[in-house]
């Protein structure tokens, strides 16, 4: 694969790149199922030992039996309806409307209603349902994420535009690579508390704009969802599909894909190269490294 590429004429117009980053820049579903099995298992052992002494009502043998029969498969799921859950809620959220909740209280809620409908109820006591909700606060980067935003980070204005708050997007902007060298390290934190609502509202896109002091042309938004990049796109922005895997499952079928090719202005598909070949069709050279060296840091 060459180290650059012939870059589309718009690439030299942007300025800024705004990034989705559940899903996008962090990968969720491995570590969220590991943590709900994980607890499980430690909750199982803690109520078999026979010298307990906690102080909190034990779960009911009913409960107990229900968990000791999931499966990590069963965890991937409960997993994946966690996220949907989520979904769902800031789809629904109405500006000026509805009441507003931050997503570190929608995870912890839809968590509650989770175990209730997959009869767990009472398995984790309140303040483990907490810390349970907290586990998207550390979630790791896909494996090239941080060499590809060094890369874009050496020519474009970098930031995160999520629906997640500005205490998630803080811890998850620190979260380092498997080397352990560098975090996400995004310049900027547009989270959609600062704006009263939840991407793909117009709010959000707008708000993101208004913040970075620059005009719809000369901004780009990053994602794995379709949804998120269709929005951005009302607005004037440019949209880079990367793909990651799972993230279509939140998207409609193969139609509104084979539209969607049509009106992405770039496309990485899954096993292409994520965030370092987004880097090499925009025409930065992914060999050289002086070009991870820029504005980043």
């Amino acid at each position: 694969m060459p180290a650059t590429h012939q870059a589309p004429p718009w690439a030299t117009e942007i300025k800024a790149l705004t990034f989705d980053v559940f899903g996008t820049c962090v990968a969720w579903r491995e570590k969220i199922a590991s943590a709900l099995a994980s607890a499980t298992e430690s909750k199982l052992s803690s109520a078999s030992a026979s010298n307990s002494t906690s102080s909190d009502t034990p779960p009911s043998e009913q409960v107990l039996s229900r968990a000791r029969s999931l499966t990590q498969e069963d965890w991937a799921r409960f997993a994946q309806e966690w996220r949907k859950a989520l979904g769902a809620s800031t789809r629904s959220f109405v500006p000026d409307e509805t009441p507003w909740r931050d997503i570190d209280t929608f995870h912890h809620d839809s968590l509650v209603d989770l175990l209730a409908k997959w009869q767990l109820d009472g398995l984790f006591t309140p303040s483990e349902v907490e810390k349970l909700s907290l586990t998207w606060h550390d979630l790791p980067p896909w494996p090239e994420t941080i060499r590809g935003l060094q890369l874009l980070g050496s020519r474009y204005h970098m930031a995160a535009l999520s629906n997640g708050n500005q205490a998630i997007l803080k811890d998850l902007n620190s979260q380092k690579g498997v080397d352990g060298s560098s975090p996400l390290g995004f310049q900027r934190l547009l989270s959609c508390d600062m704006y009263q609502a939840y991407k793909p509202n117009p709010k959000v896109y707008q708000g993101a704009l208004r913040d970075l002091g620059l005009q719809p042309g000369e901004v780009a938004m990053v994602a794995a969802h379709l949804g998120d990049l269709e929005a951005a796109k009302k607005e004037g922005l440019r949209a880079i599909y990367v793909a990651r895997p799972g993230e279509l499952l939140f998207d409609a079928h193969e139609d509104k894909i084979k539209k969607a090719r049509e009106w992405v202005d770039l496309w990485v598909e899954e096993g292409e190269g994520g965030m370092v070949e987004a880097a090499r069709r925009l025409g930065i050279n992914v060999d050289d490294v002086s070009d991870a060296a820029g504005v980043l840091g």
